[in-house]
This record gives structure tokens, C-alpha cells and sequence, in this order.
């Protein structure tokens, strides 16, 4: 499906096309001579955030990364969306799960319709970052609910969690750092010399933006990642003071082996015609049974 809203005094008109298939958005690159590689970068759901530009036709072609509002396998993941600025047109080519930033736009043009298509390019820029941020707050909450779990049983499931909130975050690291790189890499572009001071602001905003989002993830992820190796730490502790104590038994245990094992070979032995030698065989084990934990609990205080 394709819309067309005009801005800024119907001089400029902005694009969208939502499809989820090559056929639709082949037949309008060819109709607006947009370059055909444009097409599969456009449909890759694994494209990393870049920056194209064709000199020849023109045409200013950005890759952002976007969050994606559902949930896949218990975690958060990003996917990418394509701006082109062909003249006075911005296209946005969109799918069913990055449709949603269309309406952010919508709603901004609203309150906001005399610019340029490069500022109205870069307010979208900043809407998606800003779009980042609840979902970033959501995986905090979550974090120190699972983690508040976490103090009072560390079962396998809430351990499972903390692994899909670490995914997330690192799908949003890795989102946020391709779109700075990208934004960086603007400004370092021919067009950017293009501007006028209105759209370099704004552009900057969206910089900014970008930076704050790079910062907030990144300390996601590293507290993620400590809670994380704290849990590690605390099962391996278990895990040793389980076999510690696996081998103190073992090794108490022994000993009325040991003992019973003595009297019970086919030979003469004292006590052997004793009526109370079982009873003295039970004493002598628990004596050294005895001698033996208190010499153990000494050497596992030190």
C-alpha cells in the first residue's frame, strides 16, 4: 500500500510504501529511477544501519534500525527501515512490523508541516531513537523484578529470563551503535554541506539523541552482564559447598567400613568370641568416626 501525504505548503510530499514483497516496491523504484540494489537492501530484514547515494539520480538512501514492537522468542529485537530523499519527496519503505513509526510521522507533520524533506528526515530520525527508550526502561523493570526473584530462589527459569533480557540488550546495543555510526557518517557526506543552519540543527538533535541512546544501553547490558556473573559466582559456590560436603561424607563414612571390614575377615581376630564384640566393633567406629569429623571441620575453618 502506498500513501502520499504533502508538507511544507504542498511542496514537498512524503512516501510511504508498505509491502512486504519485492513486486510492489520493484515497479515504484523503477517509476521514480531509484537504483534496483536499493530493492534488496530495502527487503533484507538483516540489513545493517549504512547510508547509499547516487550522484547520478540523485538519490539519498538511509538504512536505520528500528525497534520492533513484538516480542521474538522472549526478548526484544531491532529491525531496519529505508528513508530515500529523491528531490522533494521523502519515501519510506516500510513492513508490517516497522509500520507502526509511519504514524509517529504522521502525528509529527501534523503539529509540525513547514520543513524541508531533509528535516523532516532527520525528526524521523530522532522519533525512532526516542522509540527506543521505553522499551530500554521496560528491560530495567523486568531486570530487577527477576532479579528480586533471583535473591529469593535461583531456579532455571528466572535464570532463562535474565538470558533473554540479555539478548535484548544486545540487540539494542548493537541497533544504537550502527545508527550513530550512521549518523556520523552524514555528517561527513557530501550532502551535509547542503544544508541550511534549521536542518543541521536538527540533525544534531538527532545526534544527540543517538549518544544518549548508545550510553543507556551500553549500561543495560553491563549491569546485565554483572548480575549475570554474580549468579554464575553464586552457583558455582553452591556447586562447591555441595561436593564439599559430598566429600566429607564420603570420606566419614569410610570409616565404619574400614572397621566392620576388619572384623569381618575369615581369620582370628580379638574380640572374636566376645558376645558384646559387635557392640564394641559400633563404639570403635563411632570414636574414630568421631576424631575424624572434628579433625575435618578444623581444616574447612581454615
Amino acid at each position: 500500500m502506498i500513501t502520499k501525504i504533502p508538507f511544507n505548503n504542498n511542496t514537498c510530499d512524503w512516501i510511504n510504501i508498505n509491502v512486504d514483497s519485492s513486486v510492489e516496491l520493484e515497479q515504484f523504484y523503477k517509476e521514480y529511477d531509484i537504483d534496483d540494489e536499493v530493492v534488496a537492501y530495502s527487503l533484507d530484514r538483516n540489513e545493517r544501519a549504512h547510508l547509499e547515494y547516487d550522484a547520478a539520480t540523485n538519490t539519498f538512501v538511509l538504512f536505520f534500525n528500528v525497534p520492533n514492537p513484538g516480542k521474538i522468542d522472549n526478548h526484544y529485537e531491532t529491525i531496519p527501515m529505508t528513508f530515500l530523499i529523491k528531490g522533494q519527496q521523502l519515501i519510506t519503505v516500510t513492513n508490517s512490523k516497522n509500520h507502526y513509526v509511519t504514524e509517529k510521522l504522521k502525528n509529527y507533520l501534523a503539529n509540525n508541516d513547514a520543513m524541508s524533506t531533509f528535516k523532516c528526515l532527520f525528526s524521523c530520525l530522532f522519533l525512532i531513537t526516542d522509540s527506543f527508550f521505553p522499551y530500554v526502561e521496560e528491560m530495567d523493570i523486568d531486570r530487577k523484578i527477576i532479579n528480586d526473584k533471583l535473591k529469593e530462589k535461583t531456579t532455571k527459569q528466572n535464570l532463562l529470563s535474565l538470558s533473554d533480557l540479555e539478548t535484548g540488550i544486545v540487540y539494542f546495543v548493537s541497533a544504537s551503535k550502527q545508527n550513530l555510526v550512521l549518523l556520523e557518517q552524514v555528517k561527513t557526506h557530501v550532502v551535509y554541506r547542503t544544508l541550511d543552519a534549521s536542518e543541521k540543527e536538527q540533525f544534531d538533535d538527532a545526534v544527540i539523541e543517538a549518544k544518549q541512546l548508545v550510553e543507556m544501553t551500553q549500561l543495560s547490558s553491563q549491569i546485565l552482564q554483572q548480575l549475570s556473573g554474580t549468579y554464575n559466582n553464586i552457583l558455582n559456590n553452591n556447586l562447591n559447598d555441595t561436593i564439599k560436603i559430598l566429600t566429607v561424607l564420603s570420606i566419614l563414612l569410610t570409616v565404619p567400613t574400614i572397621v566392620t571390614g576388619f572384623f569381618g575377615m575369615n581369620m582370628p581376630l580379638p574380640l572374636e568370641h566376645n558376645a558384646l564384640g559387635w557392640v564394641t566393633t559400633i563404639a570403635i567406629s563411632l570414636v574414630l568416626w568421631f576424631v575424624l569429623s572434628y579433625i575435618l571441620r578444623r581444616l574447612l575453618r581454615r
